[in-house]
């Protein structure tokens, strides 16, 4: 592992947080932060960060790649990034109308690993495993260890996907689908395309913003390679995010022929505000990927903090309309648990 790339701008009295070079994405998983006193000391923040974020961590643990931490700025505890993956005590105080499973994932499952919530598609919660523990993450209490490891464990999902002609789409989450081995990977692809009446498969992941090491020419010939027509999402939410190697494997995604989509989540003192809103949806596509959705924080247990009201969102899009192209700007959302689709906000 070699030290390449530094902050930009820092201040003369701040050492810069250094980002590593990784020979394989499987090594930037093993050297992401999972103490929150490190992810504090690398940040440069006061000793009481360190303790209070010890405290969150306990029923949420701090989960980080180095690589998305050097995008960071140094001692700043508003950092928008930095905000995202630190715990807070925040997280420890019960807030009415929050709760385990804010989006009824539990009344869609349909089997193992199996979620139906709209028609003509379904999702498989591929894995558990993710690039990062976001802070506001809908699924932070989700019970992913009763879901399928193996693929003779996901033979019941996809006997029931092939049972059902209405299907046309297979959505693979998590957790983060692209955490899978690529020969897992790649199987679990294989066994869907021999489904007739599936057409597409769409891939929600964050790792080519938090781990960009992970767009190899094998994940790309797996896209390419299948019948399916591919869609990948990724999960952006500030235009600092979208910088260096990760604008490389975008790239490398998008000239593979692979659409590419971002949703982003409205949060609270990460882009709550019309500029950097405008500027990340204008980077989006500067890097040929469409803002897709624009998503009304999911109520989940621990994430109040994050919550910005829906009137707010509603003048922040209005504002986008007014400053940029209208392919540039996201729907903006909400999931309702059992709605039969996402709800218009605006």
């Amino acid at each position: 592992m070699t030290i390449v790339e530094t902050s930009a701008n820092p201040s003369p009295a701040i050492r810069p947080i250094a980002a590593p070079r990784y020979g394989s994405w499987q090594e930037a998983v093993k050297d992401a932060v999972r103490d929150p006193v490190e992810l504090c000391r690398l940040v440069n923040l006061p000793p009481r960060y360190a303790s209070s974020a010890a405290k969150a961590a306990r029923d949420f643990p701090l989960f980080a790649p180095r690589g998305y931490i050097a995008r960071m700025r140094p001692a700043d505890a508003g950092d928008p990034l930095l905000r995202q993956v630190l715990p807070l005590e925040d997280e420890l105080v019960q807030s009415e109308g929050f709760g385990p499973d804010p989006v009824g994932d539990s009344a869609a499952i349909r089997g193992p690993g199996l979620l139906s919530k709209y028609r003509s598609r379904v999702l498989m919660v591929a894995t558990g495993a993710c690039a990062v523990h976001c802070r506001y993450c809908f699924r932070r209490h989700f019970p992913y260890s009763e879901g399928p490891r193996s693929m003779d464990e996901w033979a019941g999902a996809l006997a029931e996907i092939a049972a059902d002609g209405t299907l046309r789409e297979v959505i693979l989450s998590g957790g983060d689908p692209l955490m899978l081995a690529d020969a897992h990977l790649e199987e679990l692809v294989a066994r869907l395309a021999k489904i007739a009446h599936l057409r597409r498969v769409r891939v929600h992941t964050r790792l080519p913003v938090m781990i960009p090491e992970r767009v190899t020419e094998r994940l790309l010939a797996l896209l390419r390679g299948t019948r399916l027509a591919p869609i990948v999402v990724i999960h952006a939410n500030h235009a600092r995010e979208l910088t260096g190697s990760v604008v490389d494997a975008l790239a490398r995604l998008s000239d593979a022929g692979i659409p590419l989509l971002n949703q982003s989540v409205l949060l609270r003192g990460v882009n709550d505000d019309a500029d950097v809103l405008a500027e990340l949806c204008e980077r989006l596509v500067d890097l040929r990927v469409m803002p897709y959705y624009l998503h009304q924080l999911d109520r989940v247990a621990g994430a109040a903090h994050f919550e910005v009201p829906p009137s707010q969102g509603r003048r922040l899009v209005a504002e986008l309309r007014r400053r940029t192209s209208g392919y540039a700007v996201p729907r903006y959302v909400r999931e309702i648990a059992g709605a039969p689709h996402k709800v218009l906000l605006a």
